[in-house]
């Protein structure tokens, strides 16, 4: 698997993995109605740096870092990741994470974190630990998810 800044030719590869995701409104806290356009708005904002991962030429997974807040919260950055439902499963989550690791410090952040990680995400909740995260908060019921009713959102974080 290779790593690299998105493009605007990867903008139909990247809608594939993005919009079932965010549509399923499961996992993150975006309006689960928006046109494939507002995905892409909102997936490769200017605030954000976008990246692909590819394997053999087929993007099969995504992410961003953007600072988390300003002013004196600058330092810290923010990450989403997300990977395609054909690839789950086989470590791509994993080598994004790590990916944007080494990225973050080369952008001058000094720690990350994750401001809202449904608990009814195993795979995240069960992933980002064994990377360095720490679950700093839990925000009760905080996440109306879409089956499970009221869930609980995790703060998550690390220092790079």
């Amino acid at each position: 698997m290779q790593i690299r800044l998105a493009t605007k030719n990867d903008i139909p590869s990247i809608l594939e993995v993005v919009a079932p995701i965010l549509r399923a409104g499961d996992t993150y806290a975006i309006d689960s109605n928006m046109s494939d356009d507002d995905v892409i708005a909102y997936w490769m904002a200017k605030d954000k740096v976008t990246l692909v991962a590819e394997e053999d030429g087929e993007i099969v997974g995504t992410y961003y870092i953007k600072q988390n807040q300003g002013g004196g919260g600058s330092h810290v950055c923010n990450c989403g990741y997300m990977t395609s439902p054909k690839a789950s499963g086989r470590g791509f989550a994993r080598q994004m994470c790590e990916d944007s690791l080494v990225r973050a410090k080369e952008l001058g952040y000094r720690a990350m974190q994750f401001n809202f990680v449904i608990a009814s995400n195993a795979a995240a909740v069960h992933l980002w630990p064994k990377l360095g995260f720490e679950i700093v908060g839990r925000l009760p019921g905080a996440f109306m998810h879409p089956t499970l009713g009221e869930t609980d959102a995790l703060v998550m974080y690390r220092k790079l």
